[in-house]
């Protein structure tokens, strides 16, 4: 059975500067059975309800600005999956979470971005969830237990966002691995609590994790993380690191 996973996936650049997360997640990849599909919810699809995308093929979303022109080139071609997209929104209703079909959303940064480095060769179809960010951590653990069953079926299920995410407290000139310690500490309680499987306080970090605000001035970065627990059961550490001094590049998965 395919884990489901937790990415962070730091700046676009990431899809040309892989640093030490880009071989993280490549060895991930490697090292699971290839999946019939990829199910992604990404922090970069904030919506109101619920929405899947149905289209057959999903254009590349270079949804940002002030990045190279080798950036804007980058395509990750691949296919969607009209057939499963169906069937997620009906898992979804089968929930209580009643969800819409979207064929024209291309594919997000979120979503690209680790894909283009876990599968390069693009040829894996990919179905996006969207992301209701007001309805909070809770909201998301249901969306993921109501696709869980699906990873015994060969599909990976991602949530794709950052541990932390303070784009207005970045250094973007640190080059290095290291991190603040405000960053830190906000990691290491999760992944504390993760590890103790402590839903009561991952469900209420905004109010008892060190620094959370700060680490988290939105939540829509964090909520993917959810998505994957709820989707999964015991919490493994795929990878760990900061890149530009406060941007987390964790990966978990939960098997």
């Amino acid at each position: 059975m395919l884990p489901s996973l937790f990415i962070s996936h730091g700046s676009p650049m990431l899809a040309l500067e892989p640093g030490e997360s880009g071989p993280a997640l490549a060895r991930l990849a490697a090292s699971l059975p290839r999946p019939k599909a990829i199910i992604v919810v990404s922090a970069h699809w904030e919506s109101h309800d619920l929405w899947v995308a149905s289209a057959a093929r999903l254009a590349t979303w270079h949804d940002f600005g002030g990045f190279p022109p080798a950036l804007f080139a980058v395509q990750y071609p691949a296919p969607g999956e009209p057939l499963l997209a169906e069937r997620v929104a009906g898992l979804l209703k089968d929930a209580g979470m009643p969800a819409g079909l979207d064929g024209k959303r291309p594919f997000d940064h979120g979503a690209w971005v680790p894909l283009s480095l876990m599968y390069p060769q693009a040829d894996i179809p990919v179905v996006q969830v969207s992301l209701p960010s007001l309805r909070g951590p809770a909201f998301q653990e249901k969306v993921g237990r109501a696709l869980a069953s699906l990873r015994a079926e060969g599909i990976l299920l991602i949530g794709s966002g950052s541990i932390t995410h303070n784009l207005g407290e970045l250094d973007w000139r640190a080059t290095d691995n290291g991190s603040t310690p405000w960053a830190l500490a906000f990691r290491d309680w999760m992944v504390e609590k993760l590890a103790a499987d402590d839903g009561d306080a991952l469900l209420d970090y905004r109010k008892q994790a060190p620094f959370a605000a700060r680490n988290h001035p939105s939540d829509e970065h964090l909520l993917p993380l959810y998505f994957a627990r709820g989707a999964g059961k015991r919490f493994g550490i795929e990878h760990q690191g900061f890149t530009l001094g406060a941007l987390g590049m964790d990966i978990y998965r939960f098997d």
